[in-house]
């Protein structure tokens, strides 16, 4: 049975100090409960070690929130999987659209960041999703379509089963805008049909597919109602314990 997931990603905000903070809180609310779910959550780098040396890591996962295309060597400025791997995290997102927009991230470099997350036994956070344009010029299923095979599809069954999927509608991150539930469960479906014509049926059923596109507690319960949503990947959210404890509440 594939894993409900809900993952908190942090993006640049929280002072190391602030962070530890954030993770203390969540770490003293969740240690009392059983959540219907895994919790994820993606810091900043510097703060991986702390945090991960803070919580409870049966019950909170750790994820950056990228990692580098590269092993090792002469790369000022860039963080390695192993790296991750060494702070004890075990999580990592990949392909974020931020990333691919500020950026510049290909998906041929994702291809290769998602080898060496898996090579470093780090569980990748995939993201896959279209912009406003594109959902307006009805592509956005090719633009998803293309952006899994381009950079997954050359994994295999083994090595795609420990990937986790996450669907993010661009025009909806951080605008207040978000994809109703039957066009989360479309997309996500679609997804899953994808798998299954590379992959077969269980790998297929057997990947997690998160939502990602201003899911908050007021609509995290309908999202996750879906069938193929199973879980998700929140932004803003995510920074305030008691926001994030109701998204998870919502399994």
């Amino acid at each position: 049975m594939r894993k409900n997931i809900v993952a908190g990603n942090w993006k640049m905000n929280k002072t190391l100090q602030e962070g530890l903070a954030l993770a203390t809180e969540l770490n003293e609310v969740l240690a009392g409960a059983t959540p219907n779910c895994d919790v994820v959550i993606g810091t900043p780098f510097i703060h991986l070690a702390s945090v991960a040396a803070t919580v409870d890591t049966t019950k909170i996962n750790v994820a950056a929130q990228n990692c580098a295309d590269k092993e090792s060597g002469a790369y000022t400025g860039e963080i390695s999987a192993s790296m991750v791997k060494s702070t004890g995290a075990n999580y990592v997102i990949l392909g974020h659209s931020e990333r691919r927009a500020y950026y510049g991230e290909t998906a041929a470099t994702l291809k290769v960041k998602t080898e060496l997350a898996l090579k470093n036994d780090l569980t990748p956070i995939f993201c896959i999703g279209e912009v406003l344009e594109e959902r307006e010029s009805n592509i956005h299923f090719n633009v998803v379509k293309s952006q899994i095979e381009e950079s997954l599809f050359d994994f295999s069954a083994e090595d795609f089963g420990k990937i986790v999927l996450a669907y993010e509608p661009v025009w909806a991150i951080g605008t207040g805008k978000t994809a109703s539930a039957e066009q989360a469960q479309e997309m996500h479906a679609f997804i899953r049909q994808t798998l299954t014509a590379k992959y077969g049926e269980a790998v297929a059923q057997n990947t997690s597919i998160l939502y990602g596109g201003s899911c908050n507690a007021g609509n995290a319960k309908e999202l996750f109602s879906n069938t193929d949503v199973d879980g998700g990947l929140i932004g803003g959210a995510s920074l305030k314990v008691a926001d994030f404890k109701a998204i998870i509440d919502a399994f």
